[in-house]
């Protein structure tokens, strides 16, 4: 093995068997896998897998559920970040991501199974059979998934509800999992005080017919909060929302006899790595010529506090090209390059900033530098 990627195990787990860590293929951000990465992921680790919400509604009320408020418990669907009120703009955010494939969540996806099973066929008529299409569900229904596996699911992942783990002989699932034609998986997250629970999960599930496991580390949310307080767990650090003791926890199962492959993705390679990937993809189709594309995949851009009238006036004044300049309506305010409103914020009496954003549907504002 490298002697670099020796050292860097031994830095993070330092009682880690060597034969532990032969087995571990490291990622970014300190994921990893053995034997092989399950096909979705491979799409999730380019970026290139639109995030498609279902729906909000779900049977089961898992205690570390991030779901955001806006989306728990409601029957809405997200692409992305966009709410797509028309299955059409699905299709319109999948291209202007260039998606390779879809992670159909939720909520849970089977509670609109025919909802789900029609936007699985559109998808694929769209994009073509190759456009690869994974599945998350707690519900071990097996009809429902048959359904759904016809309408072209490539991959399924199964959830299911924590206080089952150490009963999950007494559940449908290896007959499903035996049953059907397309990937199979098991990805639930690292929770310290279920290790016990989690090991005799994975083991039983080492003679269903499971292509493979994701663990994914655990974190904070807002929706989750104080649920997670009363477990006494803590973030692992200031620049992170994961839980303490969760990565480790990655680690330990690797000293297990699990058979099955493993993947374990933190929290900060969702972040840094996956997201990263997949916003740097749309920016180069949402970029207007006068934005500056970040090596974070945000945007850069020149704002002026002023009436859409004032947009030809400033044009003018300062000789700059139609392409520079223009109206946000949706901000109700003038954007232009950065460079621009840095050489002219000082002849504005208006409000001006050079404002960084994520070139996603809601936009969002990292930072306004006021000039």
């Amino acid at each position: 093995m490298p002697l670099s990627r020796t050292i860097i195990y031994l830095l993070l787990f330092g009682n880690l068997s060597e034969d532990t860590m032969e087995k571990a293929i490291p990622l970014q951000k300190n994921s990893f896998y053995t034997k092989r990465l399950a096909e979705g992921c491979k799409y999730c680790e380019k970026g290139s897998k639109m995030v498609l919400l279902i729906t909000g509604l779900c049977p089961s009320n898992c205690f570390y559920c991030p779901l955001s408020e806006k989306k728990k418990n409601k029957d809405v669907i997200y692409a992305n970040e966009l709410l797509a009120d028309n299955e059409e703009k699905i299709l319109e955010e999948g291209e202007l991501m260039e998606a390779e494939g879809t992670g159909i969540t939720g909520g849970d996806p089977l509670v609109v199974e025919e909802r789900t099973a029609r936007i699985i066929k559109m998808l694929k008529e769209h994009f073509g059979e190759k456009h690869h299409i994974h599945l998350y569900t707690s519900l071990m229904e097996k009809e429902k998934v048959e359904r759904l596996a016809d309408a072209g699911l490539d991959e399924i992942r199964f959830h299911p509800p924590s206080e089952i783990w150490d009963k999950i002989d007494s559940t449908p699932l290896r007959e499903i999992a035996d049953e059907l034609s397309i990937d199979v998986g098991i990805e639930i997250p690292l929770i310290p005080h279920m290790k016990e629970e989690t090991i005799k999960l994975l083991r039983s599930a080492c003679s269903y017919g499971i292509d493979f496991v994701n663990l994914n580390e655990l974190e904070f949310s807002e929706t989750n909060f104080e649920q997670m307080e009363k477990y006494g767990y803590e973030v692992k650090s200031d620049i992170s929302n994961a839980v303490k003791g969760s990565e480790e926890m990655a680690y330990e199962i690797l000293e297990q006899d699990i058979s099955l492959p493993i993947h374990y993705c933190s929290s900060s390679f969702k972040d840094g790595i996956q997201l990263r990937k997949r916003i740097m993809r749309r920016a180069r189709n949402v970029a207007k010529l006068y934005d500056i594309i970040t090596e974070d995949g945000t945007l850069l851009k020149g704002v002026i506090y002023a009436g859409r009238d004032e947009v030809e006036n400033i044009r003018e004044k300062f000789s700059i090209s139609r392409d520079m300049i223009a109206w946000d309506g949706e901000k109700k305010r003038i954007e232009t390059s950065p460079f621009i409103i840095e050489e002219i914020a000082d002849k504005l009496p208006y409000r001006c900033y050079i404002v960084e954003e994520y070139p996603t549907a809601d936009r969002l504002e990292v930072e306004m530098e006021p000039l």
